[in-house]
C-alpha cells in the first residue's frame, strides 16, 4: 500500500468548515474537553487572528479534506505563539507524515521571518500531542514563563512548552 502525504496548505476561507470539522471533534469527544467553538474567537476568525503580521495558519489536505492543522501567532518581540495543532486520527503516526508536515512547516516559517522562541500551551489530555512537541525538541516550562502577549486560551491546562 503506497500512503500519499497530505499537501500542507496555507488557510483559506474554503477550509474553515473542514478546520472546525477537525479540530471540535478531537476537543469534545476524544479528548472530552469541555469547549464549545464559541469558548475559542481564534477558531471563528482564522484569518484575523493568525494571518497577520508574521503569523499564519495552514491546513493538511488529503482527498480535499483537512486532516490536518496548525496556527502561527506572531506575538511581538521575534516571539510566537503555536496554536491549533491537530491532526485526524487516521492520519496520525509517522507512516502520515501529517504532524511532522505541519511543525515543519511552522518552524520554516518561523526561520524565515527571524522568529527567535516559539511557545506553545496545551491541554493536560494531550499526552501524545506533549511527546510529539518534546520530541521536536520543545522543552516544559511554567507557564508563569510565558510571553505577556501569549494567547492562554481555556482549555489550556497544561504547564507551557518552549
Amino acid at each position: 500500500m503506497v500512503v500519499v502525504l497530505p499537501e500542507i496548505l496555507a488557510f483559506e476561507p474554503a477550509h474553515a468548515t473542514g478546520g472546525v470539522e477537525l479540530i471540535l471533534p478531537i476537543q469534545q469527544l476524544e479528548f472530552g474537553v469541555p469547549v464549545s467553538l464559541s469558548d475559542q474567537p481564534d477558531l471563528q476568525d482564522i484569518a484575523h487572528f493568525y494571518q497577520r503580521g508574521c503569523g499564519n495558519f495552514w491546513v493538511a489536505l488529503a482527498n480535499d479534506e483537512v486532516v490536518g492543522s496548525v496556527g502561527l501567532r506572531y506575538i511581538g518581540h521575534g516571539q510566537t505563539a503555536l496554536r491549533k495543532m491537530f491532526v485526524k486520527a487516521t492520519h496520525r503516526g509517522a507512516e502520515h507524515g501529517v504532524a511532522r508536515g505541519l511543525l515543519a512547516q511552522f518552524v520554516d516559517w518561523c526561520t524565515s521571518h527571524a522568529a527567535r522562541e516559539d511557545n506553545l500551551s496545551t491541554a493536560a489530555k494531550f499526552l501524545a500531542a506533549h511527546r510529539f512537541h518534546e520530541k521536536n525538541g520543545f522543552c516544559e516550562i511554567p507557564r508563569s514563563e510565558l510571553p505577556e502577549a501569549f494567547p492562554v486560551m481555556v482549555v489550556d491546562t497544561r504547564d507551557a512548552l518552549k
